[in-house]
């Protein structure tokens, strides 16, 4: 089944080259090849293409110049970053148009990538969202979500768990083998573990360390692995607080659920357990995270703890949003955003939960997950 995906490249491509990333099998390639019109396509993982290029970087320019009106798309960038002084000087020189294309961000850094800083939009690609799939399928359905996450292959899938064993298998020999970032592959196989474990707690790298079995500076270095091969991001705590201090350490969340929940070994039983709670959080803040980056908002997300224990789940921009999977919102829900409330920092306070009576409580918002999913993609809120 095709899904369209609504991140809105051709409206950068207009006006600007672009840096598009995402983590393996978000559906990149899919995209390019079905949403967009008017390219060239260099893909960097077919072999002929790869020798082509790196023997001669500079028939680049060759091909540049003959396909002059279109989009010169190159897949995999990151396979060939020396290719990006050559971007860069086509850009400057006469005006060439760019889609780079890359699942790792890693060599990009290493070898240049700020060359293009100011002449190429950065995008990202993440897995499809509730905005995409409620289009397709007219329906969503949360507790797939919540098992398999929402790779487009994962979830179009009848076998799910086999997709995700073969995503790791990929991810390791791809990512993490062959391009050499880590040399002792079965300790980081034990990071990855503990990591998905604690994933939306407050990062302790000497606890991680201890069940890694792994010195904390290698953890520190592993975790900038899963950001650099965009597994996962971090969520910084919001420390403006006055009336209560904030706790400083932030939390890394996993880019998709199905991928936490394999890399973990813990799929959610039913729903009264606790792994279906802490995974609904999860799937909600992944959304917020891809609202943010695919309608350009530009906003620094964060949560924020209190040193006495209360905690917000997610600050978007103005808002703060606690998030709760009980499909009865009561008072004791809402301890967190009371709290927060006395900062008086923000336009609006919400509660996302299952809860379908959508009312207004001492001033804040109670929304059913999905009603509140329309308004922002909507842009209504």
């Amino acid at each position: 089944m095709k899904y369209r995906r609504n991140i809105d490249l051709p409206r950068l491509l207009e006006n600007k080259s672009v840096l598009l990333l995402g983590a393996r099998s978000t559906g990149k390639s899919f995209y390019i090849r079905n949403q967009l019109n008017n390219i060239y396509y260099i893909n960097l993982l077919k072999s002929s293409e790869f020798l082509l290029l790196s023997s001669d970087p500079d028939e680049l320019e060759n091909i540049a110049k003959f396909n002059k009106d279109k989009i010169i798309v190159i897949d995999e960038i990151q396979k060939l970053p020396q290719l990006l002084d050559n971007v860069h000087r086509l850009i400057e020189e006469y005006g060439v148009k760019f889609l780079l294309t890359g699942s790792s961000v890693r060599k990009l850094k290493s070898t240049g990538v700020n060359l293009l800083a100011g002449r190429a939009w950065p995008a990202r690609m993440l897995p499809l969202n509730y905005s995409e799939i409620i289009e397709k399928d007219g329906e969503f359905n949360l507790t797939k979500m919540l098992k398999y996450g929402s790779l487009p292959q994962v979830w179009n899938s009848q076998m799910p768990v086999e997709e995700l064993d073969g995503y790791f298998q990929t991810y390791i020999d791809l990512e993490i083998k062959a391009e050499g970032i880590i040399r002792k592959i079965p300790a980081f196989s034990r990071f990855l573990k503990t990591a998905a474990l604690s994933s939306g707690e407050l990062l302790n790298y000497e606890n991680i360390s201890s069940d890694a079995q792994t010195p904390a500076s290698t953890v520190r270095d592993h975790y900038k692995v899963l950001e650099d091969t965009l597994i996962g991001f971090n969520l910084d705590p919001w420390t403006e607080s006055k009336k209560r201090k904030a706790i400083k350490r932030s939390k890394f969340y996993f880019f998709d659920i199905g991928v936490l929940n394999f890399a973990s070994g813990i799929t959610p039983s039913s729903e009264n357990s606790t792994e279906w709670g802490s995974r609904f959080e999860h799937f909600i803040i992944n959304e917020f995270n891809c609202i943010n980056l695919y309608q350009r908002r530009k906003l620094t997300i964060n949560y924020w703890r209190s040193t006495a224990g209360h905690e917000v789940d997610l600050i978007f921009g103005d808002i703060a949003i606690e998030i709760k999977s009980t499909k009865n919102i009561s008072g004791k829900h809402l301890k967190g955003l009371k709290a927060i409330m006395e900062e008086n920092k923000f336009k609006k306070y919400i509660v996302i939960s299952r809860d379908h009576n959508e009312r207004i409580i001492e001033g804040i918002e109670c929304h059913y997950y999905e009603n509140i999913f329309h308004k922002f993609w909507n842009k209504e809120l």
